[in-house]
C-alpha cells in the first residue's frame, strides 16, 4: 500500500441453492483464503448468501430470515480481519426487498448498496422478486443500527487517500448509464460488481470487453466477481467468471468453471495520477455522494501482476510485428504529409549504418512509396570521420544501393580538422569538442545538400536519446522533421528487424540483420587497434532497456523514483532471471534523472514530429517541462 498498490480479489464461493448455512461457511472459507494472501479488497458473488436462482423462494421469509443470519455471522466473523468485503444478499427495506451488495470490515456494516437496474428479458425475471434501488439515499435497519443503503455511497479509505472504493451490481453494468459512472465522477478508484451473469456462448468475450472498457472509460480498477458452482442450473449456467481490469487492461481473469479466487494488484495511486493528468475526466455527479471512511494497515504490498520488463514492446511475435507494421505506417504518412506541404523535390538522410538512421530511412522509402515517387529522390548521405568502421561504413553504402536511393559519400574529416585549426583545438584531445564537432558537421553538410536540392533533412534521433539527452544541440539534435522522435529505442530495433525479416531481398535481408546486430554507437572516437567500434553508447549512458522502463514509469505513468526502483527490481530480478542488480539499477535511473532534468533545453525546441505511441517529450505533445528545472528532490527520493 505504501507505493499505491492495493491488493484486490474476486472471489467465487461453492454454494447451495437456498442454503444460507452452508452458503455463509463458503462465504467465510473464501475470507479466510483472501485475507491469508494479503487481500484488502474482496468481492463476492450478488445473492451469494442465498444463490441467485432461488426464484419465488425469494418471497419466503424463511429464506429471508436465514439469510440474515448468515450475513450477521460473516460480518461477525469479518471482526478478525483487515479487509473490506462485499456480500451479495437479499434485504428488505422499508417494506420493500432489494438485491443488494453488503459492504463490511472489521464487524461492521459500513453500507448497502441496492441493484438499480433489474433484468426482465430473456431467462431473467428479477423484477417479479426486487425492487430498483431507489433514486434517494436513506438509512436501513439492520442487525439493530442504521446504516446507509443507496447507490452513492463511497468507501474511503482513511490511510490511503487514492482508494476510495463504490459498487454497482451485475446488470448495471450493462445498462446505459452505468451507476459506477457517476461513483467514478465523485471519487471512487475501484468499482466492485457482484455479479451473477449466467454463461453462454461468446458471452465471457463480451462481459470481459465491458469489465475493460468500463475500467478504461472511467479510469479505475473494476473487480468484478461472477457466481459460479452452486448455483441452480434449471435453465441456466454460471462459469465463475472473475475479472479483474485496471484502465482497459485484463491484470487477473479466473478460468471458466473453476471457482476461483482471484487476486492481483492495482495500483490507485497510478489511476489518481491519470485522472489528474486527464482534463476531460471531471467531477459532473448531480448531487454528492456519501462518503464512509474505513481504515486500513499500511503495509508494503508484495507483487505478483505483471510488471513489464518491456512496456514499449509487444510480447508476441504477432503483436510485435503488427505494432511495428502501425508505427513504420504513421512514420511514413506523417512524412508525407510534410512532403506534400513544402513541395520539396528531395528527401535528405544522414546515413551512419546504425539503428535510428536505418529506420528514418525506411520510413522515407514507405512515404516515397505512398507518393508514387521514385527511390531516387530521397537523397542519402554518409559522412565517414575519425570513428567510422568499415563495418557500419559498408553496411550504410550497401543499404543505400539495395534501396535504389541517390547516396552520396562525403569524408568530413578534412572539414573537421580545418574546424579544429580555426577554433585551435588540438586532434588529439579526443573531448566534447572532438565528438560534437563531427556531429555538427554532419548536419551542416545535409542541410546544406537538402538547400541545394530543394530538399527536407529528415532526423533520425529516437525518444530515448531525447529523453537522455544524448545528441550533439544544433547537430544531430536537428533536422526538418523528426520521424523517430517518438520511437524508443527498444522499439526501433525491432521495428529494424521487422522490416528486415519481411523482406522478399535476401540481400536487404542480409544488411539489415547486420545493422540490428551492431552495437549502438555515435562513432565518435577513433576505433580500436582491430578497427572495431570503440564507443559503445549503453557503457556511457547505461542500457537503454533500462532507461526505456524508467522512461514509461518514471515520466508516462508519473510515479516516484523510489517506486520506479521498487518496479524495475521486481521486473529485471524477481519477476525473471536476474538481469540487474540492485545497485546497477540505481546507479542507471541516477544517471536517467540527472540527464532528463539537465537535458531539457534540447526538447524545448525539437523539430516536428508525428507521434506515434502514448509517450512524446515533444513541447508542443505530451510534455512541457521548463529548461532549468532542478533534480534534486527527484535523485533525493532514491538517495536514503
Amino acid at each position: 500500500m505504501f507505493d499505491g498498490f492495493v491488493k484486490v480479489a474476486a472471489g467465487t464461493p461453492k454454494i447451495k441453492i437456498a442454503d444460507c448455512g452452508y452458503n455463509k461457511n463458503a462465504v467465510i472459507g473464501v475470507m479466510k483464503e483472501a485475507a491469508e494472501r494479503g487481500v484488502k479488497i474482496l468481492v463476492l458473488p450478488e445473492l451469494c448468501i442465498t444463490g441467485y436462482g432461488c426464484q419465488d423462494l425469494f418471497f419466503q421469509s424463511t429464506l429471508l430470515e436465514s439469510a440474515l443470519e448468515a450475513l450477521n455471522k460473516i460480518v461477525e466473523f469479518s471482526a478478525g480481519f483487515d479487509m473490506l468485503t462485499t456480500v451479495g444478499c437479499p434485504l428488505t427495506v422499508r417494506g420493500k426487498l432489494y438485491n443488494c451488495a453488503v459492504v463490511i470490515k472489521s464487524g461492521k456494516v459500513l453500507g448497502i448498496v441496492p441493484k438499480k437496474h433489474l433484468p426482465n428479458y430473456n431467462e431473467f425475471y428479477e423484477m417479479r422478486h426486487f425492487t430498483p434501488a431507489p433514486a434517494q439515499r436513506c438509512e436501513a435497519e439492520l442487525f439493530g443500527k442504521s446504516v446507509p443503503f443507496g447507490l452513492d455511497l463511497l468507501f474511503e479509505c482513511k490511510e490511503l487517500p487514492e482508494l476510495t472504493f463504490g459498487v454497482e451490481i451485475c446488470e448495471d453494468l450493462w445498462a446505459a448509464n452505468p451507476p459506477s459512472t457517476a461513483l467514478a465522477l465523485s471519487g471512487a478508484t475501484i468499482i466492485g460488481n457482484p455479479s451473477a451473469s449466467n454463461e453462454t456462448i461468446g458471452k465471457d468475450s463480451y462481459r470481459r470487453s465491458l469489465v475493460s472498457g468500463q475500467s478504461a472509460r472511467l479510469l479505475c480498477a473494476y473487480v468484478y466477481a461472477g457466481a459460479g458452482d452452486g448455483e441452480s442450473t434449471q435453465d441456466m449456467v454460471f462459469s465463475g467468471h472473475n475479472i479483474i481490469a485496471e484502465n482497459g487492461v485484463i491484470l487477473a481473469e479466473s478460468k471458466l468453471f473453476k471457482n476461483e479466487l482471484t487476486v492481483t494488484e492495482t495500483d490507485v495511486q497510478f489511476l489518481a495520477f491519470e485522472r489528474r493528468k486527464n482534463t476531460s475526466f471531471a467531477a459532473d455527479s448531480p448531487h454528492e455522494a456519501l462518503r464512509i471512511p474505513f481504515e486500513l494497515k499500511l503495509s508494503e504490498t508484495p507483487l505478483t501482476r505483471f510488471v513489464d520488463p518491456a512496456p514499449f514492446v509487444p510480447d508476441t511475435d504477432a503483436e510485435k510485428h503488427k505494432r511495428c507494421h502501425r508505427i513504420l505506417s504513421m512514420q511514413a504518412h506523417g512524412l508525407a504529409k510534410r512532403v506534400e506541404h513544402t513541395n520539396c523535390k528531395t528527401l535528405v538522410v544522414g546515413i551512419s549504418g546504425g539503428l535510428d538512421s536505418t529506420l528514418a530511412l525506411l520510413v522515407c522509402v514507405e512515404t516515397m512509396k505512398l507518393l508514387n515517387r521514385p527511390m531516387s529522390d530521397i537523397v542519402t548521405v554518409t559522412m565517414p570521420c575519425f570513428g567510422t568502421t568499415e563495418h557500419t561504413r559498408s553496411n550504410a553504402e550497401r543499404l543505400c544501393e539495395l534501396l535504389g536511393t541517390s547516396l552520396r559519400v562525403i569524408d568530413i574529416s578534412a572539414s573537421v580538422r580545418q574546424h579544429f585549426a580555426d577554433i585551435d583545438h588540438d586532434e588529439s584531445n579526443h573531448d566534447v569538442v572532438y565528438e560534437n564537432a563531427q556531429a555538427r558537421e554532419r548536419t551542416k553538410v545535409i542541410m546544406d545538400i537538402a538547400n541545394a536540392e530543394g530538399g527536407l533533412v529528415v532526423g533520425t534521433g529516437d525518444l530515448s536519446e531525447l529523453a537522455l539527452g544524448w545528441a550533439t544541440y544544433n547537430g544531430d539534435h536537428m533536422s526538418m522533421y523528426g520521424v523517430n522522435s517518438s520511437v524508443p529505442k527498444t522499439l526501433v530495433r525491432h521495428i529494424v528487424y521487422y522490416y528486415a525479416i519481411t523482406s522478399s531481398d535476401n540481400l536487404l535481408r542480409e544488411v539489415l540483420i547486420s545493422i540490428f546486430n551492431t552495437p549502438v554507437s555515435p562513432e565518435l572516437l577513433p576505433a580500436d587497434e582491430n578497427g572495431n567500434i570503440a564507443q559503445i553508447t549503453e557503457d556511457l549512458v547505461g542500457p537503454y532497456e533500462l532507461h526505456d522502463f524508467f522512461l514509461y514509469y518514471g515520466i508516462r505513468r508519473g510515479f516516484p523514483p523510489q517506486k520506479v526502483l521498487r518496479l524495475a527490481e521486481y521486473a529485471f530480478c524477481a519477476q525473471t532471471p536476474v538481469a540487474y542488480d540492485h545497485e546497477t539499477i540505481l546507479k542507471w535511473l541516477k544517471v536517467f534523472y540527472r540527464r532528463f532534468f539537465s537535458q531539457q533545453f534540447k526538447r524545448s525546441c525539437l523539430p516536428d514530429g508525428v507521434k506515434v505511441g502514448s509517450v512524446t517529450l515533444s513541447p508542443r505533445g505530451d510534455w512541457r517541462m521548463p529548461s532549468d528545472a532542478e533534480s534534486r528532490e527527484w535523485l533525493s527520493d532514491i538517495s536514503n
